[in-house]
C-alpha cells in the first residue's frame, strides 16, 4: 500500500468513524479509496488527522492491511463487515497456517482458565503453524495468549483502540512478548480510547479472522456471546466447553451447545476432529498416504487436487486453470471433501487436507 492510498484509506475511515458498512457502499460507487473519501465532503482537518496516521505509521514501524490488498487476512477479507484498514505490530502472518480464536468471561474461574490453557498446549503440540486469536482481555483471553507464548505458538491480539496504548496496562508484558511471534492488529487509528463499544466491534475481527471460535466460560449474557453468534453469522464453526447446570459462568456454553450453536468439546483433539486439521503425526506420512488412496480419485479429481495446497484457493481460480466447468468443478470438489482430501472455507475458499 502506498502512501498515499494509506492517506485516504485512513482518511475514509476517520471521516466515517469506523462505519465499514457505509465506506464499502462507498467503495461500490467509486474507484478508489481517495475518490470516494473526496466524495463525503469532508473537512480539511480530517486528512490532516489522516497524514498524523500515515507518519505515526512510520515512526513506529506498522504494518497496514488494506482491505482490497492480497496481504489482508482472507478470511476476514470475506465478511461483509471487514474494516478498510488494519494496523498491524509484530511478527505478523495473518494468511498463515491455521487460527483458532479462543474467548470466555473476563472472571474465569481456575477452572476455566486450566481448561485454556490445556487445550491451547495440545493443540499447539499437535496442529503445525497455529495462531490464537484474542482480546487480551482479564480471564479467558490472556490465559489464551499466555498458554500460547508458553507453546511458542504464534498469538494475535485484537484490541479496541489504538496502537498507542496497551489496554488493560496490566497485561503489557504479555503484549510486548506477543510480537515476537504474532503480535497486536486493529482497526482504530492512535488516540483511539479503549471505549465500550469499540470492544463490541472489535469482536467480530476476533470471530472473522479464524476458522473456528472455542468458548471456553461465559454467563448467560456476555461479550464472548456476541463473539460466537459473529463467528456463527460468518459460516465459522464455534466450539465450546460444557460446564455444571448450576455453574453461572457455564451458563453461556451450556446455551450455545442446547441451541445446536456450538459444537461440544472438552479437549483438543475434539476440534482438530471436526476442523479436519492435519496433526504433525499425520503430516510426515500426509504424502504416502496420499499415493496409497489416490487410486480411488477420478482423472478429474486428482486435476483439481494438484492445484489445491495447504493455504487455500478460491473455486474461480480453479475454474479458470482448468477446462472444468464451476458446476461440475463444485461437484467434483464436494466429493474430494467426502473423501477427506480438501475442506471447503467460507468464500469459495478450498484447502487441502493431505
Amino acid at each position: 500500500m502506498t502512501d498515499d492510498e494509506l492517506l485516504y484509506a485512513s482518511a475514509l475511515t476517520i471521516q466515517l468513524k469506523n462505519n465499514v458498512r457505509k465506506a464499502h457502499r462507498l467503495l461500490d460507487q467509486y474507484d478508489s479509496m481517495r475518490e470516494a473519501f473526496l466524495h463525503t465532503d469532508a473537512p480539511k482537518e480530517v486528512l490532516k488527522r489522516a497524514e498524523k496516521e500515515v507518519e505515526f505509521v512510520h515512526h513506529h514501524q506498522l504494518s497496514v492491511y488494506g482491505w482490497e490488498e492480497d496481504n489482508y487476512p482472507f478470511l476476514l477479507q470475506q465478511c461483509p463487515d471487514a474494516p478498510l484498514l488494519l494496523y498491524g505490530k509484530g511478527n505478523l502472518r495473518v494468511n498463515e497456517g491455521h487460527f483458532l480464536s479462543v474467548v470466555g468471561t473476563r472472571s474465569a474461574t481456575d477452572r476455566g482458565k486450566q481448561l485454556t490453557h490445556d487445550i491451547v498446549i495440545d493443540l499447539a503440540g499437535k496442529v503445525p503453524n497455529l495462531t490464537i486469536v484474542s482480546g487480551l482481555a482479564f480471564g479467558i483471553d490472556v490465559a489464551a495468549h499466555q498458554a500460547a507464548l508458553e507453546a511458542g505458538i504464534s498469538t494475535i491480539i485484537i484490541p479496541g483502540h489504538g496502537l498507542d496504548r496497551i489496554y488493560p496496562a496490566l497485561h503489557r508484558n504479555v503484549a510486548v512478548r506477543s510480537l515476537e511471534n504474532g503480535g497486536i492488529l486493529t482497526e482504530y487509528p492512535s488516540d483511539t480510547n479503549p471505549d465500550r463499544i469499540n470492544f463490541v466491534a472489535r469482536d467480530r475481527i476476533i470471530a472473522g479472522i479464524s476458522e473456528a471460535t472455542l468458548v471456553v466460560e461465559s454467563k448467560e449474557k456476555g461479550g464472548s456471546l456476541i463473539t460466537a453468534q459473529m463467528a456463527l453469522d460468518y459460516n465459522r464453526t464455534v466450539f465450546a466447553i460444557p460446564g455444571r447446570p448450576s455453574d453461572d459462568y457455564s451458563q453461556g456454553c451450556n446455551s450455545l451447545i442446547k441451541y445446536n450453536k456450538a459444537r461440544l468439546t472438552t479437549t483438543a483433539d475434539d476440534i482438530i476432529a471436526e476442523m479436519g486439521w492435519e496433526t504433525a503425526e499425520k503430516k510426515e506420512g500426509s504424502q504416502q498416504e496420499l499415493d496409497l488412496h489416490n487410486d480411488d480419485l477420478s482423472t478429474d479429481e486428482q486435476r483439481l487436487l494438484n492445484l489445491i495446497d495447504e493455504d487455500g484457493i478460491q473455486i474461480n481460480s480453479i475454474v479458470m486453470e482448468t477446462d472444468i466447468a464451476y458446476n461440475d468443478a463444485v461437484s467434483l470438489l464436494m466429493g474430494l471433501e467426502l473423501k477427506g482430501y480438501v475442506r471447503s472455507l467460507p468464500g469459495g475458499v478450498v484447502r487441502r487436507l493431505r
